[in-house]
């Protein structure tokens, strides 16, 4: 790769030294394999924790009733970022957050659960390959924290 079509600032982050910086994370395990768990810009730091989308969304899309998930960091002046999962339910299931969160209780650990749920009417936004924005959702207006549930505090 040369660089990014009239963007120097981007192909500047992207080519360090020759090598092109693809912004992959990845795990290496005990036998020296390697997995990708998730993109740096996904990342989300919580009180010191790394926590990658990926790993929340699969136990949220094992949820019963669940047809599609996101999950993205939301900025925090206490934490850095909460996580908040955005959650579209297959047609006829309802809606009941707190069904989610003790499936989330059971399967994540705390740091992981998230402290924010949106329930979404209409599907994800999507790109022209099918992959969720979370661009467009990180940019939605965003909730608060319901303390009076004591999740996360």
């Amino acid at each position: 790769m040369l660089g990014y079509w009239n963007d120097a600032d981007a192909t500047r982050e992207a080519i360090v030294d020759g090598w092109l910086r693809t912004g992959d994370l990845a795990t290496r395990d005990q036998n020296g394999r390697y997995t990708i768990v998730g993109r740096k810009k996904d990342l989300i730091i919580t009180s010191g924790f790394n926590v990658y989308p990926v790993e929340v969304e699969t136990v949220l899309q094992s949820a019963p009733g669940v047809a599609e998930v996101a999950v993205v960091g939301q900025p925090d002046p206490a934490r850095g970022e909460l996580v908040k999962a955005f959650v579209v339910m297959t047609p006829g299931a309802e809606w009941d957050e707190d069904v989610i969160r003790a499936h989330c209780r059971e399967h994540l650990s705390k740091h992981k659960q998230p402290a924010i749920y949106e329930h979404c009417e209409q599907e994800l936004p999507k790109n022209f390959l099918g992959k969720i924005i979370r661009r467009k959702l990180r940019e939605t207006e965003t909730s608060t924290v319901d303390d009076s549930k004591g999740e996360n505090a």
